[in-house]
């Protein structure tokens, strides 16, 4: 078989492949690989094409007793680290004879084991701070204060602070665990979003009475009906208007209102728009890609004075995600930083 035909016997296999003969030239590659390892791989020592040596091992020690071996490929794509599993596997036919190399792309994988060692050691670092600072008190307590009701009375207060935080990650963990799991399924309910914003302003008025921050809330008087999760969209718009009055500054007003779009390019159908906007000190453009991200904060200090967890646009996006709609956020320094949720709706009659 001439290696034009190899290389199409090799394109029928799903993974980057490789044949090396005996010889220890590449006879053939598929597509895959040739875009892996580069385009004029063929007709080269395998050396000169993979540099890695525990893959040069396996390749070379397959050749010489014909066991199949597994090892690591890790390379580079766009700037990303990707990571492959190679499966080394002796093959002696009529058409060739020598060694075939499948490479299994695991960067997910890889990735998603990553990602569960971020969220473990941020929940353990969330958490590690309050608990640390509860033993504190209760040791004091327990000595050198023991007895001074002034001093008990000022720590309980701490520790009450301390508990509370806790409270609130823990809860917005259970949140964002329940939300996930229901991100595959669509929900089907009307929802009037007019009236969960309405409902959400009356609620947060008196926190933003608190924070010297005036809300102002524009929505249409007759009904944008969605189809949604009541309890998900509102704390969709919860989460928005209280990261809106926490850093929005005093003396500031929220503005959140409520547009319909007959025909919305990025859902390609009707859709209602939420906008939360606020006029802070806004947002370097840098961090906005991140600020979904679980437990990214862009001043970690700030943000836990004000009692926040790190997973609060974390939530919004899954919710939105469940709902097929989009985030968009958009800041400018001084300028303060609006949040737009655009959902699909139901056709305005």
């Amino acid at each position: 078989m001439t290696g034009e035909g190899l290389s199409t016997l090799l394109d029928a296999i799903p993974l980057p492949a490789v044949l090396i003969g005996r010889g220890e030239r590449i006879l053939a590659a598929n597509d895959q690989a040739r875009t892996l390892l580069g385009q004029m791989i063929v007709g080269r020592h395998f050396i000169t094409a993979l540099r890695q040596p525990p893959v040069l091992d396996a390749i070379e020690n397959t050749l010489r007793d014909g066991t199949r071996r597994t090892t690591r490929y890790l390379g580079s794509e766009g700037g990303q680290d990707t990571s492959f599993v190679v499966t080394v596997s002796r093959v002696d036919t009529d058409a060739a004879s020598g060694a075939l190399v499948c490479f299994e792309d695991i960067t997910h994988l890889e990735q998603a084991g990553q990602m569960r060692r971020d969220f473990v050691a941020n929940v353990s670092h969330e958490l590690r701070t309050p608990l640390t600072a509860l033993m504190g008190f209760i040791e004091t307590l327990q000595g050198p204060a023991k007895g001074d009701p002034r001093a008990s009375e000022r720590f309980l207060g701490v520790m009450l602070s301390e508990a509370q935080r806790m409270e609130r990650l823990v809860r917005d963990l259970l949140s964002l665990s329940r939300v996930e799991a229901d991100e595959r399924v669509r929900p089907t309910d009307r929802v009037d979003l007019g009236k969960c914003l309405s409902g959400v302003g009356h609620s947060l008025r008196p926190v933003a009475q608190a924070a010297d921050v005036h809300l102002a809330l524009d929505l249409p008087e007759t009904p944008v009906i969605v189809p949604g999760d009541v309890d998900q969209l509102t704390q969709v718009a919860t989460n928005l208007i209280e990261n809106a009055i926490k850093y929005g500054g005093k003396g500031k007003t929220v503005h959140i209102g409520l547009t319909t779009d007959a025909n919305a390019l990025s859902l390609r159908g009707p859709a209602a728009i939420v906008t939360v906007r606020d006029e802070g000190p806004g947002i370097d453009a840098v961090h906005i890609p991140r600020l979904t991200e679980r437990f990214y904060r862009i001043d970690s200090h700030r943000s836990r004075e004000m009692g926040g967890t790190g997973l609060g646009l974390a939530i919004v996006k899954h919710i939105v995600n469940r709902h097929r709609g989009r985030l968009r956020i958009d800041s400018e320094l001084g300028q303060g930083t609006e949040f737009r949720v655009i959902l699909p709706a139901y056709p305005q009659p």
